[in-house]
């Protein structure tokens, strides 16, 4: 099913900013020295204004050249966003949508607005033809659609405009249809020259090698879904939420319905004002709870696909990445929903729980775009694996379950450090988590007053069990998921039973005393 876009309002024609006209001249000039036929890419970070720039070069154009423009789009809420932004820019334009067959009035306007399907359609059935165009401007190039129109104009200059310029399908680089790539502004100097809020990255280790890969490239809903909806992976968003974006305005991305509605249910249990949005909300109640959220301070938002494109709330203070990707193109329009600077907002909060920060690096970062365009290959053949990234995982304590273990010193456990050491001395493997539950069942022990109390306290240690054997296991190499959760059950196993046996020998201690 598609994708409903949400319909905002276009802001009103406004000063271009400097660097704005710098990127506006330098496009006009490309077109004055190349052939009429020249394919042209542009990128600019999502909120840096690139509907505001092509809409510019659509009115100097028109101004300067006697040719027509049309402007595609890939949804059909963008192309009344781009026209409603026309108009404010001067320029009288016309939507081609479903409900227009032919133009009779073809000739009272320079400037068209289409979406790639409806257009492809009518010049395909042979119902509409639009003559004289000199200029076609692609708005979000990375998307493949495109590619059906651009033998329709022939001899005309081909604009994209994109924030990501990597094609959303490997297998059809946009190289292979673009001749050349202007970069604008970084995120990085947008920030500093006060054009965007800074983002405050908080990122938390999820282990994601249960996430099964698609023919599209990116983690599958499944999988995701399995992950995201254990209970684990809930505890560790509300608590994300609750330590660094408690009563603040705040986008949830999820990449299932189920993941989206389990953590509906986990916060509204947590009395947090909260609703659920996905492609399957219905256009009255999509503008309801859209109202709901401009509205109410400290909303939370969670949804699924529908708000990473077309939607525009300045007031975000916090985007939750509650989903791993491995769309650079995705990560960019999630973590750009909350960088629209306000007075009094300079900066938001970005909580990842996918560890995609480590994957494609800090938002703000710099990327190398131009590589990116000429050997996009080797980009994503280059990006981090989940293993490697969690490899470099260091488990910290949490307080809220040290503080359980008050009585003990709780001394770091180094599983690298311990296995090298078995190996040295010529020790069992497992030797190493003999040490490790060694030390849990101490813990536990010193901390509780019964072994039933005792147990209970080891449960809490569920984490750090599943991360020491996941360290093990690397030390190991070449084991089976199946094989490590095994190990991990039998620990857990193993400790309640030298839990029990602790407290026999602290019993017979005291009768001895």
């Amino acid at each position: 099913m598609e994708q409903p876009i949400i319909e905002v309002e276009a802001e009103e024609r406004r000063t271009l900013y400097g660097y704005q006209r710098e990127d506006i001249d330098r496009i006009f000039e490309r077109m004055e020295q190349t052939k009429p036929n020249y394919h042209l890419l542009y990128q600019l970070p999502t909120g840096g204004g690139k509907t505001v720039i092509f809409s510019e070069i659509v009115r100097r154009y028109i101004e300067k050249v006697d040719k027509k423009v049309v402007v595609l789009t890939h949804r059909i809420e963008l192309c009344k966003q781009t026209s409603k932004m026309l108009r404010d820019f001067g320029v009288s334009n016309k939507v081609i949508n479903s409900k227009i067959k032919e133009l009779p009035d073809q000739k009272d306007y320079k400037c068209f607005v289409a979406m790639v399907e409806t257009l492809k359609n009518r010049i395909n059935d042979a119902v509409l033809q639009l003559d004289n165009i000199g200029l076609v401007i692609i708005d979000e190039a990375h998307y493949n659609s495109f590619r059906k129109l651009l033998s329709s104009f022939p001899q005309s200059f081909i604009l994209g405009v994109t924030a990501t310029p990597l094609s959303s399908n490997i297998k059809l680089p946009m190289n292979q249809n673009y001749d050349e790539l202007i970069v604008g502004d970084t995120i990085a100097n947008l920030i500093d020259n006060g054009y965007l809020a800074k983002a405050i990255t908080y990122s938390y280790d999820v282990g994601l090698t249960s996430l099964k890969v698609g023919i599209n490239g990116d983690y599958t809903v499944k999988s995701s879904d399995d992950l995201y909806t254990n209970l684990a992976m809930q505890e560790k968003l509300l608590h994300a939420y609750m330590e660094k974006s408690l009563g603040k305005k705040t986008l949830i991305f999820n990449n299932g319905i189920s993941t989206s509605l389990y953590v509906l249910e986990t916060f509204k249990n947590a009395k947090l004002p909260i609703k659920h949005l996905d492609n399957t909300t219905n256009t009255a109640d999509r503008k309801a709870i859209l109202k709901w959220f401009k509205n109410t301070p400290d909303a939370i938002l969670t949804s699924v696909g529908i708000l990473t494109t077309g939607f525009d709330e300045p007031t975000v203070e916090t985007v939750i990445l509650n989903r791993a990707t491995k769309s650079l193109t995705l990560y960019f329009q999630m973590i750009g929903r909350g960088s629209r600077r306000l007075p009094g907002k300079d900066s938001f909060t970005v909580i990842d729980l996918g560890n995609n920060a480590a994957r494609f690096g800090l938002w703000s970062a710099p990327v190398n775009w131009q590589h990116i365009f000429k050997s996009p290959e080797y980009y994503l053949e280059n990006l981090r694996e989940d293993a490697e990234i969690e490899s470099n995982f260091v488990y910290e304590m949490p307080p809220e379950v040290a503080k359980h273990f008050s009585n003990s010193k709780i001394e770091p456990f180094d599983v690298e450090k311990e296995f090298a050491e078995t190996v040295r001395f010529n020790r069992k493997a497992k030797t190493v988590l003999d040490l490790s539950m060694a030390q849990h069942a101490k813990m536990c022990v010193e901390n509780a007053d019964t072994a039933y109390e005792a147990k209970k306290l080891s449960k809490l240690l569920h984490e750090e069990i599943g991360y020491r054997v996941k360290k093990y296991t690397m030390c190991l190499s070449n084991v089976s998921k199946n094989y490590r959760e095994w190990l991990t059950e039998n620990y857990k196993e193993k400790l309640e039973l030298e839990i029990s046996k602790l407290f026999r020998l602290k019993i017979l201690e005291s009768i001895d005393d």
